[in-house]
Formats: structure tokens, C-alpha cells, sequence
């Protein structure tokens, strides 16, 4: 396996700067397996899914943890809050910039001279650093007040409404990044697919570093995949399996359910890296957006329908399917033939 493998050539003008609306108009690439794959949108799922179907959905919410703030020193420097490392929300593991220049015990301020941040010593991941929310207020109060929503650095227009990158059932905060293919659900729509019989579960996942740490290694295989915080609740599982299908929206979803059965522990925290040749567990249809060239996400995609993703993204690109974030989505039933 080399990381070219998981490569291909993705038009800029392809990668949506901006969410569209409604939520569930966004287009979807249907894949049966052989046939040509189908043209619909988000809103068809109605169709798509039926009675006996489980709907699994991540509920983490984002928090706002993107700071740009400054060094009382001078010059501006960013933190981006990955994950609380104590239950009061108060340290933080982080990614922080200028990383080689911020010292142990600085400071660093908001832009009307507020001590907002400590820098503590070097994170739990290695590359990243620990980090101290300073003041008596409560820390996601602080966040809401002082955080930007953390947008990928592809993402390059600025967000109108910070709810259109949180999906209508997120629950607890506590994630860095969007479950983003669970950004096209409205609750309109989750109300049809009940309706319908689709039943809906919800697990979490927190979405942590791994979405921002590229893959360098020539063998991905090699590539060391951090640990992120999953639970799925009492009697999920047990819904998977009667289920006639389960259907996973987002790679978060798959993680956490797959990381379930795998580990034996309905909560915990997970270093499941999914790539072929992969004995699929629980998970049946995915969900997902289109993924950037060259990371673990795709790999994942290759495990579940295999070298057919070509085909798919290549069907995408020809159609002018906008990728990633904010993008379009596709449907893959890993059974197909």
C-alpha cells in the first residue's frame, strides 16, 4: 500500500466555501455497486431508506475553539483547543502558532489586552501543547465569547451563521471539528425518514486532531493515528443488529461504532484505523462527504466499497459536485456488487 494510492487531482473551484441551503438540497452520489451511480439529493433519503433501516448520527458539537490572540511581547498568535484534559474544561490540549516560539508560563491576550491563555508544557499528542483558559468566568463561556468557529484552512470565506457548521442535533460540546456529513440533515427531514420507519440513533465522537494532522508516511499504513474520546450508548448496538440496515453518517459514526464491537467497551477512547483489507463489524450504508486526496478518511472509503472510489469521485468531478466541508455527500452500500 503507498499513499499515492489514496491521491487525486481535486479542482479548487470545487472545494465550497459556503454551506448551502437548505440543508438537505445539498446533491448525493448514490453507488448500488456496478450500475452507474445515481443522481439525487440529500432530501431523497426518504426514498432511499425504509422501514427496519437505523440512521446513526454523531452528536458531538463544535465548540469555538479557535483563539487568535497576541503575545504580550508582540505579534499575533493562534490557539486551537483540541480536547479538555481535566472534567472543569480549564487545560486543554492544543495546537498552538508560533509553536517554536511560545514559551512555558507566557501568557497571551485578547485583542482588548485580556490575559486569555497560559502556555503549559508539551501536549499529550507531542506535537501539540497544554494550555490554560485564564479568568473566573466558566471556560465555555469564555470560548463563546472570545472563539471562532475552528473552519478548515480550506475553507477561506467567512461563515455568516456559526450554527451552518453544527448540525441540528449536536449535543454536547466538545469537539474541534464538524461531523460534516451530518451538516445536511434538517430536523424536518429526520421527522420524514421516522415516518417512513427509519429508525435514529445517536453516538458521539469527538472530533480531534486526526482532522488536522496530514498523512506524510510513503506506507499510510505507518501513519500513527491519535486516540479520540467515542461512546455509544446502552442498547445501540443491539439496535445494529436487529437492524435490516445501518447506516452511518459521517466517518466519525463508523469509528465509533466500529471501535464498539472491535474494543469490546461501549465507551472509551479509540485508535481504530480503518483501511484495507478491513472485516467490517456493524456498519452496512455510509454516508459521507467528499474527502481530500491523501488521507485516512479516504482511506477508509477505499475500505468500504474499494477501488471503485475512482470511479465515484472521478463521476463527482465530471458533475461539479462541491467537495469536502460544506460540500456534497454520496451514499455507499458497502454490500453492493
Amino acid at each position: 500500500m503507498r499513499l499515492d494510492d489514496f491521491d487525486y487531482c481535486l479542482p479548487g473551484e470545487l472545494i465550497a466555501q459556503v454551506p448551502i441551503e437548505p440543508r438537505d438540497s445539498a446533491r448525493l452520489l448514490v453507488d448500488r455497486g456496478s450500475a452507474a451511480p445515481e443522481h439525487h439529493h440529500v432530501s431523497d433519503l426518504v426514498e432511499l431508506l425504509g422501514d427496519g433501516d437505523l440512521l446513526v448520527v454523531n452528536d458531538s458539537k463544535v465548540i469555538p475553539a479557535r483563539l487568535r490572540l497576541q503575545r504580550i511581547s508582540g505579534g499575533a498568535a493562534e490557539v486551537l483547543l483540541l480536547e479538555p484534559i481535566d472534567h472543569h474544561r480549564r487545560r486543554w490540549d492544543a495546537l498552538v502558532r508560533p509553536a517554536r516560539k511560545l514559551r512555558r508560563g507566557e501568557r497571551l491576550v485578547t485583542d482588548a489586552g485580556v490575559e486569555l491563555v497560559e502556555i503549559h508544557e508539551r501536549g499529550i499528542a507531542g506535537d501539540t501543547m497544554t494550555v490554560e483558559i485564564l479568568g473566573d468566568a466558566d471556560p465555555l463561556d469564555l470560548l463563546a465569547t472570545h472563539g471562532e468557529m475552528p473552519l478548515p484552512p480550506y475553507i477561506t470565506a467567512r461563515l455568516e451563521r456559526g450554527d451552518r457548521y453544527q448540525t441540528v442535533y449536536a449535543a454536547e460540546p466538545a469537539s474541534s471539528a464538524a461531523p460534516t456529513a451530518g451538516l445536511h440533515f434538517t430536523p424536518e427531514l429526520l421527522d420524514r425518514l421516522r415516518a417512513r420507519g427509519v429508525d435514529v440513533a445517536t453516538v458521539e465522537l469527538v472530533v480531534g486532531l486526526d482532522t488536522f494532522k496530514p498523512v506524510t508516511e510513503a506506507d499510510p499504513r505507518q501513519h500513527l493515528i491519535h486516540s479520540e474520546r467515542y461512546r455509544v450508548p446502552a442498547g445501540v448496538l443491539e439496535r445494529c443488529t436487529a437492524a435490516r440496515r445501518v447506516v452511518a453518517v459521517g466517518t466519525t459514526s463508523v469509528r465509533a461504532l466500529e471501535s464498539a464491537v472491535t474494543l469490546g467497551e461501549g465507551e472509551g477512547r479509540t485508535r481504530l484505523f480503518i483501511h484495507r483489507p478491513y472485516q467490517w463489524q456493524v456498519v452496512d450504508l455510509l454516508m459521507t462527504n467528499f474527502h481530500m486526496p491523501r488521507t485516512t478518511l479516504l482511506m477508509m472509503i477505499d475500505a468500504f466499497v474499494g477501488e471503485r472510489w475512482r470511479r465515484l469521485y472521478g463521476t463527482a468531478i465530471a458533475e461539479q459536485y462541491r467537495f469536502l466541508s460544506f460540500g456534497d455527500a454520496m451514499l455507499l452500500d458497502r454490500r453492493a456488487t
